[in-house]
Parts: C-alpha cells; structure tokens; sequence
C-alpha cells in the first residue's frame, strides 16, 4: 500500500459481522479511534452490502474485510493491519504484516479470534439495535 493511499480524502470501508457482540465493539472502537474520519463500519448484514463490495455473504461471515477507495480488498488479520494504518497515517502495521513469518502468525491468531468471539466481551451487536439498517432475517447472537 503506497503512503498516497493514507492521505486519499475518500473513506475506507470495514465490513464487519453486525451480529456478533465482539465485532460490534471492535467496530465501535475503531470508529472512536478514527479521528480523520478515514474509516467507515459497516455490517455485511445490510441487505447488498456485501454484494456492491464483490464479497459473497459467507466470505463476509468468515472474516473482517477492508476495502481501499481504489477497490483494493483485505480480510482477516490484514484487513485489522490496514485499518489501524489508515487510523495513524502511515503504513507501519501493514509492514509488520509482511515481515517474515509474521503475516501467517496473526492470520492464525486472528483465525482463533473468529472461531471463538462469541466467548469474547463486547457490546450489543449492531444488528440488535433499534432502526438497525440490517436485514430482516438475522441470525442470532451465540449465548456466552
């Protein structure tokens, strides 16, 4: 990712699973942590979200994805990398990401991550609150 990416006025998206407790506080932190407004959250549950990004629900139930203005598009621990760049202006954690060896390490923490989240503390999951924009067939929360 080149650094001129880090300065585009158009915002990033990050599609994030808007029923899960977890997700919804991460989105929610970073939202508080974007403070040149770089980022928008969005639920892959609102209804074509996934589809106008080139996303299949499924790849969207498996991982966190962001996608670049210019349509370039991350998932997993990649997708957390590039966010967190764009959130400071410079490409540090995405180069860590490349670094040997680890790139495959935080896919794999971030792959137990997933697996577990419903363990995981958050908040009320997006999709669960009033005038939420998600779709009318929801599925529901995990029981912790």
């Amino acid at each position: 990712m080149s650094d001129q990416a880090y300065r585009h006025p158009v915002k990033a998206i990050v599609i994030f699973d808007g029923s899960c407790d977890f997700c919804t506080a991460t989105a929610e932190l970073l939202r508080r942590l974007d403070r040149g407004r770089r980022v928008t959250c969005l639920p892959f549950q609102i209804p074509g979200l996934p589809e106008r990004y080139g996303l299949s629900v499924r790849a969207c139930e498996e991982s966190v994805w962001t996608i670049l203005p210019d349509g370039r598009r991350y998932r997993g621990a990649q997708a957390l990398a590039c966010t967190l760049d764009l959130l400071i202006g410079f490409p540090f954690w995405q180069r860590l990401y490349r670094l040997p060896g680890l790139g495959p390490l935080t896919e794999h923490l971030y792959r137990w991550v997933a697996a577990h989240r419903q363990y995981l503390p958050g908040v009320k999951p997006f999709c669960q609150r009033p005038r939420a924009p998600c779709g009318a067939s929801q599925p529901e929360s995990p029981q912790r």
